[in-house]
């Protein structure tokens, strides 16, 4: 990332940590990635060339602009889901803004009914950073668009919130399907490969 987006999008986080100082209501912040997460997902994407890479939970489009960043190097481009419409507004302002708009499809609504109009199979890596304790609800939709051969799961705050996690880790660590690590970067990042 050049010095001048990594600017932009260090202002992105900061108005998103004052934000979230001021709001109370859990559910109205940005609750943004840290940065070093940022510099985590964007070596993983391009230490699998990751060219589709799907998002469960833009928020403000601060860990987007990181995939998206990320994505110009493999020639690849991200699908975001966001359910809150003021967050998703403020996201594509902040693409625009970014010069990162042409690589990234802002999907506005719920993932339970966007995710079933997704191509299955599809997706090289799928970072999720939505409301945690709803995974389980729509993991099969989740599961069927991650890529069979190779494909990535990155799940946010598994430490940090790893009792609202557990249940979905275990599943993933017990499935044959997949090679798991508990990564201690940011608020922890829980990672999945499936294998063929």
């Amino acid at each position: 990332m050049d010095a001048r987006r990594r600017r932009q999008l260090a202002d992105i986080l900061e108005h998103g940590e004052r934000f979230d100082r001021e709001v109370g209501d859990r559910l109205n912040r940005y609750r943004n990635i840290t940065e070093d997460t940022g510099e985590f997902l964007s070596v993983l994407i391009q230490a699998v060339s990751a060219r589709r890479i799907l998002e469960v939970g833009t928020s403000n489009g601060y860990s987007t602009l990181w995939l998206a960043d990320a994505a110009a190097r493999t020639d690849g481009r991200v699908t975001t889901i966001e359910v809150d419409a003021r967050r998703a507004a403020e996201a594509a302002g902040n693409f625009a803004r970014v010069g990162l708009a042409g690589r990234i499809t802002l999907c506005r609504g719920d993932a339970r009914e966007l995710l079933p109009k997704l191509a299955k199979d599809s997706f090289d890596l799928v970072f999720l950073d939505a409301e945690r304790t709803e995974y389980l609800d729509f993991w099969a939709s989740i599961e069927a668009r991650i890529k069979r051969d190779g494909g990535l799961l990155v799940i946010d705050n598994a430490i940090s919130h790893r009792d609202e996690l557990e249940e979905l880790m275990k599943r993933l660590r017990d499935s044959a399907r997949y090679a798991t690590s508990l990564v201690p970067v940011g608020k922890g990042e829980f990672l999945a490969l499936s294998r063929p």
